[in-house]
């Protein structure tokens, strides 16, 4: 192996920079997720709209970024990663300055859908993809990090837009995190232009389908079975993360509490998402994706039993560090069964489905409560899907090991 080589092989020094880099951009790009959410009073006053009307350009957002998870990947598998972080930029930057200068909700909301979402998308599947391309040893851990920007987000920007709302209003806010997405993602791009070699490729292709072939499963039916599997598990998992505010002010305890809760769920699951990296380069995937699927199902079961002030925070932060390694382990075992040449597609695919699993999970908990007039029932429907999840999973995993035991 060359000087060249070995610099640029797996797991080198120079992979664990693109993780860092990842994570940069990755925080900068999913930045439309949240920023939406923040503003919504403010855009709910601006516009004379009802709270719904107020909340469609998060529904919109939401589509757009699951689109732009499958096209960008698509993309960055045909292209390299470089193109769709340019164009990313581009779409991130514009969108947000055109938002700022809307005059109609339907004008900012048609912006979230088609520029913010779908720029937004270039910020996490196409860079997960390109980030397991360069570890093998320390896959895992790699992918939960590049995942980890979009959780980073979460807790980064909605402090940074609330300071632009009472310094400089909604407006130029949104004006200047369009700035903030050029000036950090065109220059960033740059360092992405390296592509793996052919080698490196033609090895992943290999152990994938060999392991394809372990499985007795084809490409096309382990991926729509991980599509179903992530949707369900993010029905459930959005129940606290999308409610948790609404259901703390209808116990009394005020949003402000809520919004705490809520950012202590997200900031421990970016510890979960690091450790389930951890263990899934010692256990694999499924294995993984299992085990945290069945622990997201005793969080939400502990919420249908306490209900106080501290043990809703413990609860929460339970299901915090439960639920926050589950999404990223679906491009694990991507990686481990499915051709790596196609990586930045099919993790986006399957990436779209959580976020649709989020967004119908969202929805559908909110219709529970306005029907019963109590989440005791959307905690149930969240442990029914969250059961769909863990029964796909581990037949998947017993499946994968009974085959490889008769094999030997």
């Amino acid at each position: 192996m060359s000087a060249d080589d070995q610099r640029y092989a797996p797991d080198s020094s120079y992979a664990w920079l693109r993780l860092v880099m990842s994570l940069v951009l990755g925080t900068v790009a999913c930045v439309g997720t949240w920023s939406v959410v923040v503003v919504l009073p403010s855009v709910q006053q601006e516009f004379g709209t009802l709270r719904a009307g107020a909340a469609l350009p998060y529904t919109c957002v939401m589509l757009g970024f699951g689109f732009g998870n499958i096209a960008m990947g698509r993309i960055a598998d045909r292209f390299g990663i470089v193109v769709p972080i340019v164009a990313g930029a581009l779409l991130l930057g514009s969108g947000y300055m055109l938002a700022g200068l809307a005059q109609s909700l339907w004008q900012f909301a048609l912006i979230h859908l088609v520029l913010i979402g779908v720029g937004g998308g270039a910020g996490f599947a196409p860079l997960i993809a390109d980030l397991s391309h360069w570890f093998r040893k320390h896959r895992g851990l790699a992918v939960v990090f590049g995942a980890s920007g979009s959780y980073l987000a979460g807790v980064i920007w909605p402090q940074v837009i609330t300071w632009g709302l009472q310094n400089h209003g909604w407006r130029a806010t949104h004006i200047g995190i369009g700035v903030v997405a050029l000036v950090v993602m065109l220059p960033l791009a740059l360092f992405f232009r390296r592509r793996p070699s052919h080698e490196q490729m033609a090895a992943d292709e290999a152990a994938s389908a060999g392991a394809r072939g372990d499985l007795g499963l084809s490409a096309s039916q382990l991926q729509w079975l991980l599509a179903i599997a992530g949707f369900s598990c993010c029905v459930a998992m959005a129940m606290p993360q999308v409610h948790i505010v609404a259901y703390c002010g209808d116990l009394g305890y005020g949003v402000a509490r809520g919004a705490e809760m809520l950012s202590l769920m997200l900031l421990l699951g970016i510890i979960s998402r690091i450790g389930s990296g951890f263990v899934a380069d010692r256990i694999g995937g499924v294995a993984t994706l299992a085990l945290g699927a069945l622990m997201q199902g005793i969080a939400l079961f502990l919420y249908l039993w306490f209900d106080g002030l501290t043990s809703l925070f413990i609860v929460t932060g339970i299901f915090g560090l439960f639920q926050g390694g589950i999404v990223p382990m679906y491009a694990v075992i991507i990686r481990e069964y499915l051709p790596a040449k196609e990586a930045g597609v099919r993790i986006g695919i399957v990436m779209s489905a959580t976020v649709l699993g989020m967004a119908f999970g969202g929805y559908v908990s909110g219709a529970i409560f306005d029907y019963f007039a109590s989440y005791r029932v959307a905690f149930l429907n969240g442990l029914a899907w969250n059961l769909v999840n863990v029964v796909l999973v581990c037949w998947l995993m017993l499946r994968s090991r009974s085959r490889v035991a008769a094999a030997v």
